[in-house]
């Protein structure tokens, strides 16, 4: 806790000030006990009050005015609230490799089956985007809780050549700028202030990707923004080790037309890619991010990875200002001071 006014603490003097006038004022009122017979036969003739009850009330008062001198200096206090808007980016490698059938129909369906169970099992008012990165990255889709449109989004994204890990990350950072002013863009020239370790925007990054970057801004580097900016990245490793499957990047068409430039060439055969997931890399950049790595190697591994991510877990850091509580407290204290008054000393 933190104090705007803190100069105002110097009004707590006012506490042994009052004490000390509560003493003399005490041991000035015995001479006139004395003075004045008939009061005094008038307490004689009540029930004994304890010393405590006696002094009860002056003691409540004091503590309402030191509650008060507090509200006074303006405390805050940094809080960690559940976020009101959570926005998740999906950010999914459609490079060439992703139409490798080592996982059925091939890595890229799959990886669409999972993504729209995702989307559907995340709360209403949870923002959602869609950024696919091959050899440069875009938005397929601007975070939207319009849960139709971002599985049309989903069914029509298609592959291209090269691999931009980096550049998905980059591009996941803009998207979520467009809703959230206060990530600031990785393409803008605006100065980015880092937020203190361990605190994080209302907004993480899903990136899924099968292997390693062969273009763009490195991995590493792109996650080191998305740090300062308080986003987290989970990275999701898919595919099997040792690929030797042949690629198919449109399955669920006719195997009979050996022209199709999708199907590699007569049945789903042709370019079969042997480049393993860079693991490592994909280990740091969650690392660096706050985030988690995980390796998927099953289209049934990838939905238990999606089903465990942490996506309930959204929460902003305020600094808000707590004066009104300890305003509260002093008016609570004065009211009882003043019924224990009324109550235990109805004469004077």
């Amino acid at each position: 806790m933190e104090l705007l006014w803190s100069p105002v603490l110097y009004l707590l003097a006012l506490i042994p000030i009052s004490i000390l006038a509560y003493i003399l004022i005490l041991r000035r009122r015995r001479p006139f006990a004395v003075r004045y017979s008939s009061l005094s036969l008038i307490r004689a003739a009540l029930p004994k009050q304890s010393q405590w009850k006696r002094h009860l009330p002056f003691a409540l008062f004091l503590l309402a005015l030191s509650s008060l001198i507090m509200a006074m200096a303006r405390p805050v206090s940094t809080v960690t609230l559940p976020a009101a808007n959570a926005t998740i980016i999906l950010a999914i490698d459609v490079s060439r490799s992703m139409c490798s059938t080592d996982i059925f129909p091939n890595r890229l369906e799959s990886a669409k089956a999972a993504a729209l169970e995702f989307i559907r099992a995340q709360d209403s008012n949870t923002q959602i985007g869609i950024v696919v990165f091959a050899g440069f990255a875009a938005i397929a889709q601007r975070p939207t809780t319009d849960r139709a449109l971002l599985e049309a989004t989903i069914q029509n994204i298609a592959t291209a050549r090269r691999t931009a890990i980096g550049e998905g990350i980059l591009m996941s950072l803009n998207a979520i700028s467009e809703i959230d002013d206060s990530v600031v863009s990785p393409y803008s020239s605006l100065e980015v202030t880092p937020l203190p370790e361990g605190v994080y925007v209302p907004a993480i990054i899903v990136l899924l990707t099968d292997g390693v970057t062969t273009t763009g801004i490195h991995p590493l580097e792109a996650a080191r923004m998305a740090a300062a900016r308080g986003v987290r990245v989970y990275t999701i490793g898919f595919g099997t080790t040792n690929n030797t499957s042949p690629m198919n990047c449109n399955p669920y068409a006719s195997y009979s037309n050996p022209f199709d430039p999708f199907m590699g060439g007569g049945g789903g055969g042709g370019g079969n890619f042997r480049r393993e997931i860079d693991e490592a890399t994909l280990r740091q950049v969650a690392d660096i991010t706050g985030g988690s790595y995980h390796l998927a190697e099953s289209a049934v591994e990838l939905q238990e990875v999606f089903d465990k991510l942490p996506t309930q877990l959204f929460t902003v850091t305020e600094t808000i200002e707590i004066s009104v509580f300890f305003a509260a407290i002093a008016a609570l204290f004065v009211v009882l001071a003043m019924v224990l008054s009324i109550v235990w000393n109805p004469l004077l």
